[in-house]
């Protein structure tokens, strides 16, 4: 069995900060899909609420992803969003099948 993790991610702006939400994750798209870990990174906008955000990525392994979480560019868009959310991060860590 691959060691291969897909993760969904979901983050709820407060309300007046969907902008600047949208502007820190498209800081931290390219540097993550450029990690030798990531297979696929794609950040999406939830069209029934505008302030919720869903990333679906893919990572070679939750080792991978562990790396992630410690780099400059995803410490820094934490920093940047979590005083902005409305509630707390949701984050799904799944194993294909």
């Amino acid at each position: 069995m691959s060691e291969e993790i897909s993760l969904v991610a979901i983050v709820t702006a407060k309300p007046g900060t969907e902008a600047q939400v949208q502007a820190a994750i498209g800081q931290v798209v390219e540097p993550s899909r450029a990690e030798a870990g990531n297979i696929s990174y794609i950040p999406h906008r939830d069209l029934d609420n505008p302030a919720r955000f869903v990333f679906v990525e893919r990572w070679a392994s939750r080792a991978a992803l562990a790396e992630h979480e410690k780099t400059a560019h995803f410490q820094a868009f934490a920093g940047t969003v979590v005083p902005l959310l409305a509630e707390p991060l949701q984050i799904i860590i799944l194993q294909p099948l």
